[in-house]
């Protein structure tokens, strides 16, 4: 399982990532993490829900509640222009994270570090 700093390091770019592929509500996002990690990430509705007020509130993502067939309402949720410029930055810093890590933790055990 993943430790709760990687949790909180990583739901803002996983939370703009799903939402690029369309508009998405809490308990579908903390299943398609779920889905994604293989289980290693489990998220709680008490972990995504402060996290996507925060991001509404910067601007990042937009909510809209829809009324279902069945008369109950759902919360929805999709990204700004600003989220979508957001999701790219951070793709590219957790890429080179990735980078970094792979040669680290790659085959070369004599890298010379400087």
């Amino acid at each position: 399982m993943a430790t709760k700093a990687l949790v909180a390091a990583s739901s803002k770019p996983l939370v703009l990532s799903i939402l690029k592929h369309g508009r998405s509500y809490g308990y579908q996002i903390i299943k398609n993490v779920e889905q994604l990690s293989g289980g290693e990430l489990a998220w709680t509705d008490a972990m995504l829900y402060p996290v996507l007020h925060r991001m509404e509130r910067d601007g990042l993502i937009q909510s809209e509640w829809v009324k279902l067939d069945n008369g109950r309402k759902r919360k929805y949720y999709q990204l700004t222009e600003a989220g979508g410029l957001a999701g790219q930055a951070e793709k590219r810093q957790w890429q080179k994270v990735n980078e970094a890590l792979n040669v680290l933790w790659g085959s070369n055990p004599h890298l010379e570090l400087g």
